[in-house]
């Protein structure tokens, strides 16, 4: 069958394209274009699929010819629609968005001509080719900007031993939605809730609620609590569930107030590996 009779070559179907999402110290890998369209602005690295291709193994494809480097994760983030001009023919496509781990040195080929790892607050959204982009940077930049070091120093207070990994932070904030509490450019407090879909009920569990205690009893703990109600009522969600020691005063009034019940049960860990 020729384009000519084709009846379904007619629809300006999308071509299917993917992404990586690269982030090291909260900072962004963007690439210099060597190439049209868009030469010599900022891209992100990834390419279309080829037919028969799954999207995980595109994104490893293009990130093996474009970076020389290996992938060993890849957690999908969102999909957002565009356009491709090529030849002075455009096409629609349709974006998927990865944020991927990555082992190796990059070697880049000459799509690109040169690389950077951006902090994600400072990239200017102008520089940046193609709209899809734009607005997965202009995503990141709302959800995923944080300072790391302050995170790991609230979360320290919670438990000194915890080993605070980036990556994991930006999969619970896909998984779930983390509240945070700012003063200025400080961030002072932060509680994350994630769904779980149970035979019985789909609820939501808070994990991780802390404030810095410079800033305990102004109210700031009961409104990062508000926020993550909030999010499981626009979630769906049947029930909220947390836990907390009895030795936390502060932290169970607080809970009761806003409308906790304590739930008699037995809490057990089973510890994997040891």
């Amino acid at each position: 069958m020729t384009e000519q009779n084709c009846e379904i070559c007619a629809f300006n179907n999308p071509k299917v394209t993917v992404t990586a999402i690269i982030i090291k110290d909260n900072k962004l890998l963007l690439l210099k274009r060597n190439k049209d369209p868009f030469k010599g602005k900022w891209d992100l690295p990834g390419g279309f699929l080829n037919q028969n291709e799954q999207p995980s193994d595109g994104l490893k494809r293009e990130l093996k010819e474009e970076l020389n480097i290996e992938v060993t994760s890849l957690n999908f983030i969102n999909t957002f629609p565009g356009n491709y001009t090529w030849k002075e023919r455009t096409v629609p496509v349709s974006d998927h968005f990865y944020l991927t781990d990555i082992q190796g040195d990059i070697k880049l080929d000459d799509e690109n001509s040169e690389f950077q790892f951006v902090n994600l607050k400072d990239i200017s959204i102008e520089d940046i080719a193609f709209e899809n982009s734009k607005e997965m940077i202009k995503y990141l930049q709302k959800d995923f900007a944080f300072d790391l070091n302050r995170v790991k120093e609230l979360v320290a207070q919670l438990d000194p031993s915890a080993v605070v990994k980036e990556q994991s932070i930006y999969k619970a904030i896909l998984d779930g939605f983390i509240a945070k509490k700012y003063d200025g450019e400080k961030l002072i407090g932060m509680g994350w809730i994630f769904p779980r879909q149970t035979l019985l009920r789909r609820q939501a569990v808070v994990e991780d609620m802390i404030v810095d205690p410079e800033y305990r009893g102004k109210g700031y703990g009961e409104e990062i609590l508000l926020q993550l109600l909030e999010w499981a009522k626009k979630e769906g969600m049947n029930t909220v569930e947390l836990t907390t020691n009895p030795q936390r005063l502060a932290a169970n009034s607080l809970y009761q107030k806003v409308g906790f019940k304590i739930h008699p049960t037995n809490h057990y860990l089973y510890f994997i590996n040891e």
